[in-house]
């Protein structure tokens, strides 16, 4: 059975094409329309797909979305009765409950938007997955016959918070939260009141680190803890359930918490507490409620799915304080995973199909052709060698180990928000210095900000405090006093390390970059960080060239070409190309 899965009309649109519970095809469309989580129906990873013979329009026997537009309807419609007329508010545009308003009203338009793109004149049957359900249902990819589930994000069609029981092909959800009693919409907030944009509530998480605990037990009353391993959202903190985004906090939050911060205002001792204080407080609920789940069904075993599940620390405490023994986070935990996994839910649950697949790697998105490689060398005017297998990985090891910055670009894209090996900026994790080299001259980002360490499977036990793997970079154990001074780095300043183990199976040849790199230095260990410069992670091989253009990388490695290469006028060009495009994507929603 051949099932197209869509997500549109919220952010982090895309699709996802699987045949008989086996992933074809995942992509997020901010990848190709280059505009960051994009709502907008996914048009051009639909043409890709059709394009690239991944998809035949007349070979689809089903389509599905993982939004349940009859059961949105009555979320919408019970949230507007409970505190009318104030909650009237949520119909509003700029609450930014639109995009869930599109799904309810306009899932027609949808089918409408899928029969043009597609050339049909009849679309296969379709059908909607319940949100929270389609999280869920990347258990049937995990390793686990069975195991507990654990779903947390902002809200799906009927819950903030749900969890499962997995066994086989079947999922039963146990018990869901209001829409309102949400971690991640909490998080979401707080992380606006910080100053911080929309979706860098990865950068509230770092900048935790360097708070102290002035603000923790004032924000424990906030969310607090109930017996069975749920919480409770104490609301008079907050205004969310009637305004959303336009009144999210009470006079009560502002006068317990201080005012918001703008963006442009220094980040201060009093905005570090408060997110320790946020962070804290949701690792706490998260590993209660995980350790709720085990007193209900005690398995061994854990998947963690929706954007909580993005909280590497968070992940990181669930498996040191309960008694799971393997704890699993899948690459694309967020919404960039939705429709994978609704895709998994119609096939193995609703259709009930037997499992004989396990996701071992990230790699479903789109590849680029070597001719496609040159010619975007060539359009910029940049000279590379063709080398093969040892005689790239051993220059590309002597490069980073002499602590020049690579941009390392293989294969097919990785789908979810990380670079987990494929698009990728690769550095010596040795030299302290590099962490604010990246920060301020590649990522352009806030210097308290870390990166991941990328270790080779074998020696992940010898460097960090973690008894299983971790391919996916889902984790932030702590890393060994020993190896503090060794992947200086890579450390946050907690002392923890946003891990991802290497595999030789899973990617070869960013396996043995890390191993010529081992070799060269003793140290079996990279920095691994996306490769992009406050964009979308490239995609293309003439994205990954302007990208190296407009910042401070030193070597360039596209499949087997590598250069060193680079000149003032590409370098003005690239520049001024990439100016050109921004000016063109903005409105572009």
């Amino acid at each position: 059975m051949r099932i197209l899965s869509i997500a549109s009309e919220t952010h982090d649109s895309g699709i996802a094409i699987v045949e008989n519970g086996k992933p074809v095809l995942v992509i997020e469309e901010e990848r190709l329309c280059r505009i960051k989580h994009t709502q907008r129906f996914p048009e051009a990873s639909l043409a890709a797909a059709i394009e690239g013979g991944w998809l035949q329009p007349g070979e689809i026997d089903a389509i599905v979305t993982p939004w349940n537009a009859a059961v949105l309807r009555k979320t919408f419609l019970k949230a507007i009765l409970r505190n009318t007329p104030s909650s009237l508010n949520l119909l509003r545009p700029s609450a930014n409950t639109a995009q869930r308003l599109s799904i309810v009203v306009l899932n027609q338009w949808l089918k409408y938007k899928l029969t043009r793109a597609l050339g049909l004149q009849k679309l296969p049957p379709f059908y909607g997955v319940r949100h929270h359900h389609a999280h869920a249902a990347i258990f049937f990819v995990s390793p686990f016959e069975e195991a507990n589930v654990l779903v947390m994000d902002g809200y799906g069609d009927d819950a903030a918070t749900s969890t499962y029981i997995g066994r086989g092909s079947s999922l039963e959800r146990i018990w869901q939260s209001d829409v309102f009693n949400s971690l991640g919409m909490i998080y979401t907030f707080v992380t606006g009141h910080l100053g911080f944009r929309d979706f860098e509530e990865g950068t509230v998480m770092a900048l935790a680190a360097h708070g102290d605990d002035r603000y923790l037990d004032r924000f424990r009353d906030t969310i607090r803890l109930v017996d069975d391993g749920r919480y409770d959202v104490d609301m008079s903190y907050f205004k969310f359930d009637r305004y959303a985004f336009l009144k999210p906090f009470s006079e009560k939050f502002f006068a317990t918490f201080g005012p918001a911060r703008r963006h442009d205002e220094p980040v201060t001792d009093h905005h570090k507490a408060l997110a320790r204080a946020l962070q804290v407080r949701v690792e706490e609920v998260v590993v209660h409620v995980a350790r709720g789940l085990h007193a209900r069904n005690r398995s061994r075993h854990l998947v963690v799915s929706g954007g909580v599940a993005l909280n590497c620390v968070a992940n990181a405490r669930i498996l040191a304080e309960t008694d799971y023994e393997h704890v699993w986070v899948p690459p694309c935990a967020s919404d960039t995973g939705a429709p994978l996994g609704a895709a998994l839910w119609l096939h193995h649950q609703r259709n009930e199909q037997p499992r004989d697949f396990t996701l071992t790697h990230p790699f479903y998105g789109l590849e680029e052709s070597e001719e496609a490689i040159r010619a975007a060398l060539d359009a910029a005017g940049l000279a590379a060698e063709r080398l093969d297998g040892p005689t790239l990985f051993a220059p590309v090891a002597r490069d980073l180990a002499e602590g020049r910055i690579v941009g390392w670009f293989q294969g097919r894209f990785e789908m979810g928000p990380r670079a987990l090996g494929n698009r990728s900026i690769l550095a010596d994790p040795r030299r302290l210095a590099t962490k604010d080299r990246i920060n301020a001259r590649i990522k352009y980002r806030e210097s308290f900000r870390p990166f991941a360490p990328a270790v080779l499977v074998e020696h992940a036990q010898e460097y960090f405090e973690i008894a299983q793997d971790d391919p996916f970079m889902t984790f932030a154990p702590r890393v060994r006093t020993d190896k503090l001074d060794v992947i200086p780095a890579a450390v946050h300043v907690d002392g923890t390390g946003r891990l991802q183990t290497v595999e030789r199976r899973a990617n070869p040849r960013y396996y043995a970059v890390i191993e010529a790199f081992g070799r060269e230095t003793g140290v079996p260990v990279l920095i691994n960080t996306s490769f992009n410069r406050q964009e979308p992670i490239v995609s293309t091989a003439r994205e990954a060239v302007s990208c190296y253009l407009r910042t401070e990388m030193d070597v360039l490695v596209l499949g087997n070409f590598y250069t060193r290469n680079r000149n003032a006028e590409s370098q003005a060009r690239a520049r001024t190309a990439f100016a050109v495009r921004e000016e063109n994507l903005v409105g572009g929603e």
